[in-house]
């Protein structure tokens, strides 16, 4: 983009540090907790991502853009983060894919950018400070009355954010992958369907469709949704979704899983869903200093080592996990936080991080077969016990 022709922005943190920048993408004033995302593709899912929510992003990669966006590779129906930061932005987007160009999209959903930052030294700020709120703004550039109005933006420590991002009805998915990135054998059957109810804290279209490229069929429900509804669909098996916020905030969550886990029912769980069943499980969830947002975290716990994707600002006490009943899978091998835990006695296991990696790496896709397999294997004793009976 021609620096000449563009409008200056400028970027303040809470802390009162100040970035000037050029802005890109639509005019305004937005505010949100800054992070950032290591990712060197990528960056439409990330931005439409409902696990974004509320949240400035900032882009290390230098170059942003330059494939463009295209309809296929959204999320959800549109972006919810509040911005975007880069160094540098491509206004003409070289990929046979692409319809259109990043400013353009960002301005068609009202989103401001701003480019021209040094993502590397704000990048190590955020590590060495720890995320904080800041605001993008190309209309107000008087630093001072920016972080005035700053300073009255919520923390993203005790926000439900999951609220504004669950579906507000109840639907049913089927789409699978599409053949041509299909990079997986299905574990299932044409005439063996699984019925899955995925409780929706901000769930990825991605994750949507490798559970129907394994054989599911799945009913999506609002966070919200009783246990006894979630159950009168005869599901086969419950998946609890990533989403935004702090997990501790979403109240009613822990009561109504607990209320699931009677029905010893399979279930798995992603980023917020694994947050969210450990503190059904009793654990508790803090803030991470930073968090993990990028595609090449690695986790695991003996012996093999899985490069997975992830996105998320809070993580479980590992001290907090009950030995007796919780076993812990998988630990995030940068900073030995909880990455994975199963239930020692029940069909019940979660990951940190994304098996569906869009985008990523696809070392943890084999999860949604494990799902599938403790459904299979719940189904033959359900009807092992019925001839029995």
């Amino acid at each position: 983009m021609a620096v000449s022709t563009a409008q200056p922005a400028l970027l303040v943190l809470a802390d009162g540090s100040v970035y000037q920048g050029w802005s890109f993408g639509a005019s305004g004033t937005v505010m949100g907790e800054v992070v950032f995302n290591t990712g060197m593709t990528g960056y439409q899912e990330v931005l439409t991502d409902p696990s974004y929510r509320g949240q400035i992003i900032t882009f290390t990669y230098p170059e942003l853009g330059n494939t463009g966006v295209n309809p296929d590779d959204e999320e959800s129906s549109h972006p919810h983060a509040k911005g975007a930061i880069a160094r540098n932005i491509c206004e003409r987007p070289s990929n046979w894919r692409s319809t259109q160009s990043l400013p353009d999209y960002l301005k068609q959903h009202r989103i401001p950018g701003i480019y021209g930052v040094d993502t590397r030294a704000l990048t190590r700020k955020i590590r060495s400070v720890g995320a904080m709120n800041g605001a993008i703004s190309n209309e107000i550039l008087d630093a001072d009355e920016l972080l005035r109005q700053l300073q009255e933006a919520p923390s993203m420590e005790g926000l439900n954010l999951v609220k504004d991002v669950t579906t507000p009805t109840i639907y049913e998915w089927t789409e699978k992958t599409n053949g041509a990135w299909e990079f997986a054998p299905r574990s299932a059957t044409e005439d063996e369907l699984f019925t899955v109810v995925a409780i929706d804290f901000g769930i990825k279209r991605n994750i949507l469709r490798r559970l129907a490229s394994y054989g599911c069929r799945v009913i999506v429900v609002p966070v919200d949704t009783p246990a006894e509804t979630i159950l009168n669909y005869q599901p086969d098996g419950i998946f609890l979704s990533n989403g935004p916020g702090d997990p501790a905030a979403v109240k009613e969550a822990p009561q109504i899983i607990r209320a699931l886990m009677e029905s010893q029912l399979p279930t798995f769980g992603i980023c917020m869903g694994h947050q969210i069943l450990g503190l059904s499980l009793g654990a508790e969830t803090f803030k991470l200093k930073f968090g993990h947002r990028g595609l090449n975290q690695p986790c695991g716990l003996k012996r093999q080592v899985e490069i997975t994707s992830q996105n998320h600002g809070f993580a479980l006490n590992a001290d907090s996990v009950s030995e007796a009943q919780v076993e812990v899978t998988h630990l995030n091998l940068n900073d030995r936080t909880v990455a994975g835990i199963r239930h020692k006695s029940l069909p019940i296991f979660s990951v940190q991080y994304h098996p569906e990696a869009s985008p990523g790496p696809h070392d943890a896709d084999y999860l949604f077969a494990q799902f599938v397999d403790s459904m299979r294997q719940h189904r033959q004793q359900k009807g092992i016990q019925l001839n029995l009976t």
